[in-house]
């Protein structure tokens, strides 16, 4: 393999391209005409316009990505995450191309990319699920009776769903039928298709997803958890590795299972599986994600593996140079993800020009990004500009290194969720482990960054009027009052 294709864009792109250098392969990047000036296009050995800005006239169009291969003379394809890399019939074209897909098999997608049949598939291992319905509900008399054994409340959720859409909570029986419609009807049009199935709702639930690799050779391992519990709209925004509740006896039990999902399809290469941990420390399969996942450097932190050249490796057919026995835990990581987004308005996108861009530096920081000062964040795509990750010896250590990274970590132009991770950091549920999915709706309110800012503003203008005293500089007059500026720190 001695030329791949990344069929993606921003941070993903330049991160496989970085370990594919250090591995003597060659690159080539596909782009949009939005993505003409990126980084990733400029870092790669060569470049392919694939075009117009919109991703359905270019990152999603399988036949264009699998031209820009051929045209290049690549071998492979690597499809990072989002876009097509779980797209089963796009895994089909690159294998009947003649191409690598440095990915699972087709096969693999289609059954995990199914909830109902994902279900079923780990039910040939007896693994722990949370009790429902494991077929499609057809018949709304029935299910509801189901819902009743079952106990309210439940959660209405989306076969083929994902991102929280199609997703519904049912508190009591009178409401079913309205939101059984409801999410059949958001569930057909986000995905095509409105099968939905129901579990028991897990009212404190913590997300606890274990990463696997298996080769071609029949070996699967799994690379411990990560704690993915601190989420806005059911989408993750800070995760790390390990988490501050399992007990080596549970991390055993959830990484047997998670091996255990992927053997049920012969599962190849890098891939995620996904449980809810209640507040007994009971554990349930949700799903298998058959990529690579956003937060797969807390991962490499604390293994010391590089999990893109491990699927390369496995790609070319290498088998697994280590087992379960030799793989370790060593410390502590956190990964926050910095989205073009304004915490204080419900973490909408803020799209915008990058005035200042200035990324933190030091011992155990880590920063994955595909932007630079100067540039646009554009609105076609996901807004997230760059992944900060820290590492330390202990979890307290990765946590006051991620509050001194972010303090220097300086972006004007746009709003963040910079200030947002800041919050959690110095929360004391987060600090004490003490917290689970609904963080952000118990804890986090615009308020608080307010309030953040409005003290930030004080310490800066009470220093500056002591400086200004110091020098005998009249700029206040005796009656001034620093606490009558009403000065607020401006991040734009």
């Amino acid at each position: 393999m001695n030329k791949i294709l990344i069929a993606n864009r921003g941070e993903i792109a330049l991160r496989i391209m970085r370990s594919a250098k250090e591995m003597g392969i060659k690159t080539v990047a596909v782009f949009s005409e939005a993505d003409r000036e990126a980084l990733h296009v400029r870092y790669a050995d060569e470049a392919i316009c694939i075009g117009p800005a919109a991703s359905s006239q270019s990152y999603l169009v399988a036949e264009k990505i699998i031209e820009a291969c051929r045209r290049s003379g690549a071998e492979a394809i690597h499809p990072g995450y989002g876009f097509l890399s779980e797209n089963a019939d796009f895994a089909k074209k690159v294998k009947a191309a003649g191409l690598v897909l440095i990915g699972p098999t087709p096969e693999a997608m289609e059954i995990m990319g199914n909830k109902l049949s994902a279900k079923a598939a780990a039910l040939k291992y007896n693994i722990p699920m949370v009790p429902g319905t494991e077929e499609a509900i057809t018949n709304v008399a029935e299910a509801k009776l189901r819902a009743v054994e079952v106990g309210f409340p439940i959660l209405i959720k989306a076969a083929a769903g994902g991102g929280g859409k199609g997703m519904r909570v049912v508190n009591q029986v009178e409401d079913f039928e309205e939101q059984m419609q409801l999410a059949v009807s958001e569930a057909t049009s986000a995905f095509g298709d409105g099968s939905v199935f129901i579990e028991r709702y897990v009212s404190s639930p913590r997300h606890i997803e274990i990463q696997v690799l298996g080769d071609t050779h029949g070996h699967i391992v799994h690379l411990f958890e990560r704690e993915c519990s601190i989420q806005r709209r059911h989408q993750k925004v800070i995760e790390e590795a390990p988490s501050s509740v399992l007990t080596e006896e549970i991390r055993q039990k959830m990484g047997k299972c998670a091996v255990d999902v992927a053997r049920a399809v012969n599962y190849v290469g890098a891939g995620t599986v996904e449980f809810i941990l209640d507040e007994n420390l009971d554990f349930f399969f949700l799903e298998m994600n058959t990529r690579l996942q956003v937060e797969h450097p807390v991962t490499e932190m604390i293994t010391g593996l590089d999990l893109v050249k491990e699927q390369i490796k496995i790609a070319r057919g290498e088998a697994l140079s280590y087992t379960q026995q030799d793989l370790k835990i060593s410390g502590h990581a956190i990964e926050l993800r910095v989205y073009a987004e304004d915490p204080e308005n419900n973490f909408l996108p803020d799209i915008g020009l990058l005035k200042t861009y200035r990324t933190p530096k030091g011992n155990g920081v880590r920063v994955d990004d595909g932007f630079e000062e100067g540039m646009e964040i554009p609105i076609y795509y996901d807004p997230m500009i760059a992944k900060l990750i820290t590492y330390g010896k202990d979890r307290e250590e990765a946590i006051d290194r991620m509050v001194r990274a972010i303090d220097e970590y300086d972006i004007t132009g746009i709003q963040t969720t910079l200030a947002f991770g800041k919050f959690v950091m110095q929360h004391e549920m987060f600090r004490t482990g003490h917290f689970d999915t609904h963080f952000v709706n118990k804890y986090f309110h615009a308020d608080s960054l307010r309030a953040e800012d409005e003290q930030e503003a004080f310490i800066a203008a009470l220093s500056a009027v002591l400086t200004l005293k110091k020098q005998n500089v009249p700029y206040l007059s005796e009656q001034s009052s620093v606490k009558d500026t009403n000065w607020r720190k401006n991040r734009s």
